[in-house]
C-alpha cells in the first residue's frame, strides 16, 4: 500500500512538472519513485522518507543546476540549412541582388548576394552568410577580410 501512494505522489509531481517544466517537480518525481522501491522493497516509512528526501536533495542539488546549466548554452552542432552558413561555395550562374546559382555541398541552391550593388560572376567563390528559406544569401570571397 505505501509503494502505491509513493507511486501516487510521482504521478502528480510529474504532471506537476509537465505543467510547469521548472525541472523540480521531476527530480522529485523521480525521488518519489525511489521512495516506492524502498517500500516496494519493504522499508520502514522512515527509511522511505529518507530515500525520497536524498534522492530529492540530489536531484535538487546536484542534477537540476547541471541540467539548466545545459539547456542554457545553444547546441553545439548546426542541424539542417543552419550548418550551411559559413561555407563556401562556388558560383554556377551569376548571382545578384535578385537571382542566381551556386553550388553547395554538392546541391545547386538558388542564390542572392548580401551587398545589393554586388555581382558575382560565374566561377567565383563565395561564403555562404544566411540561408532564407531555400535561397543562399552569398558573399565574395575575395572581397572579405
Amino acid at each position: 500500500m505505501p509503494a502505491i501512494i509513493w507511486l501516487l505522489v510521482a504521478a502528480a509531481l510529474g504532471a506537476a512538472e509537465f505543467l510547469t517544466l521548472t525541472l523540480a517537480f521531476g527530480l522529485l518525481a523521480g525521488a518519489a519513485l525511489v521512495a516506492a522501491v524502498v517500500a516496494g522493497l519493504g522499508g520502514a516509512w522512515v527509511l522511505q522518507l529518507a530515500a525520497f528526501a536524498i534522492a530529492g536533495a540530489a536531484g535538487l542539488l546536484i542534477v537540476r543546476p547541471i541540467a539548466r546549466q545545459h539547456m542554457s548554452h545553444p547546441p553545439l552542432t548546426s542541424e539542417g540549412s543552419d550548418a550551411l552558413v559559413g561555407r563556401r561555395a562556388v558560383v554556377i550562374e551569376d548571382v545578384t541582388a535578385d537571382s542566381g546559382l551556386i553550388k553547395l555541398a554538392g546541391e545547386t541552391w538558388s542564390a542572392r548576394t548580401l551587398d545589393e550593388d554586388h555581382v558575382i560572376p560565374s566561377g567565383a567563390v563565395v561564403d555562404v552568410m544566411e540561408i532564407e528559406g531555400a535561397t543562399a544569401i552569398v558573399y565574395p570571397r575575395e572581397l572579405l577580410p
